[in-house]
């Protein structure tokens, strides 16, 4: 196995530089860095952990807090953000560590891992508008990087999905098909992604010159369960919605549940799309009839978020990280054209 050592003479480097280039020391240039990452790819060098956190005095890991109250290890939309994270930051060798917090003690649970040494920056999701864990951490000076956007007022790491422009785009789909009565299953509305979901919704309706009807829109848990009850409250309506844009493929299957009970047809009678988080184990393309969709899978979010958190250590300013990827419309068998009446 190649050693440091080696790997510094191939480069005809210093140990210590290489070692600094490859720990994201900010004395590297990114172009001495680029180099030596470089080679040590191909020549298949991986930094033994122990001593890189040695040397560097980082914990070599990221944080993350979990609220017991919201059962995230049985939420798809958690797991399947974990395993993208992950998937980056096996790579580095660097550790995940999980801090359960409960319903009322949430920032303790921040302040606990920021004023500690176990981890060296911290991953948050699901952000409010006004999320107080950014303004906390900001005035620590402790790296961390959101999966979301908030408004607070300092620079911070953030990526999100355009879900106000997705969902824009998907009601505007259903308005150009005739539908006139369109339904939204979003979720909480305490969070930032619900917000902007129904400010996109509300947006291609006011647009085509259609009133925004506060019982059309319903708000809760990401579950089958509440996807159901949401559902069947609209079909309870006169005249119930011929079309529903929905939050989630999981809040979708409730939905659809509710619909085949009421004796109804998917694509004919009411016409769904729901938000593709791009869980593997729910295809929209193999329901039948296909889920149409707003799609952006939220593993690949995962993914990137655990790269920002590692751009983070090498110094690079909070405010320059910092992306809005766009959400694809894909239509599939779910969404036809308004019933006549």
């Amino acid at each position: 196995m190649i050693k440091l050592k080696d790997l510094a003479e191939r480069l005809g480097l210093s140990p210590t530089t290489v070692s600094r280039a490859l720990n994201g020391y900010p004395e590297v240039s990114e172009k001495t860095r680029q180099r030596v990452l470089e080679a040590a790819r191909q020549a298949n060098y991986r930094p033994n952990a122990s001593a890189r956190r040695l040397a560097t005095g980082r914990a070599g890991a990221v944080g993350v807090v979990m609220p017991t109250d919201r059962n995230l290890l049985v939420d798809p939309h958690f797991v399947e953000f974990l395993a993208g994270i992950g998937e980056r930051l096996v790579e580095d060798e660097i550790d995940i560590v999980i801090s359960p917090a409960g319903a009322d003690d949430e920032m303790a649970s921040y302040r606990r891992m920021a004023s500690g040494t176990r981890v060296d920056v911290m991953i948050l999701s699901s952000p409010t508008l006004k999320d107080e864990r950014v303004e906390f951490l900001s005035q620590l000076g402790f790296p961390f990087v959101i999966h979301g956007r908030t408004t607070a007022d300092v620079p911070h790491a953030w990526l999100d999905i355009d879900n106000e422009g997705g969902f824009r785009h998907a009601t505007k789909h259903l308005l150009d098909l005739g539908h006139r009565r369109i339904g939204l299953i979003n979720g909480d509305p305490r969070y930032t992604y619900a917000v902007h979901r129904e400010k996109g919704y509300a947006e291609a309706l006011s647009d085509a010159g259609h009133p925004f009807d506060r019982r059309l829109v319903a708000n809760g848990a990401m579950t089958d369960e509440f996807g159901y009850r949401a559902m069947e409250g609209f079909l309870a309506e006169t005249p119930r919605p011929t079309a529903v844009v929905v939050g989630s493929m999981m809040l979708a299957l409730g939905a659809f549940r509710a619909l085949r009970t009421a004796g109804l047809e998917l694509g004919k009678d009411v016409s769904i799309i729901a938000h593709d988080d791009g869980f593997p184990f729910l295809n929209a393309d193999r329901m039948v009839p296909p889920m149409s969709t707003t799609r952006s899978p939220i593993r690949a979010a995962g993914t990137r978020v655990a790269e920002f958190a590692i751009d983070l250590l090498t110094g690079r300013p909070p405010g320059s990280i910092q992306e809005l990827w766009p959400v694809d419309l894909v239509i599939r068998g779910s969404t036809g054209p308004a019933p006549s009446r």
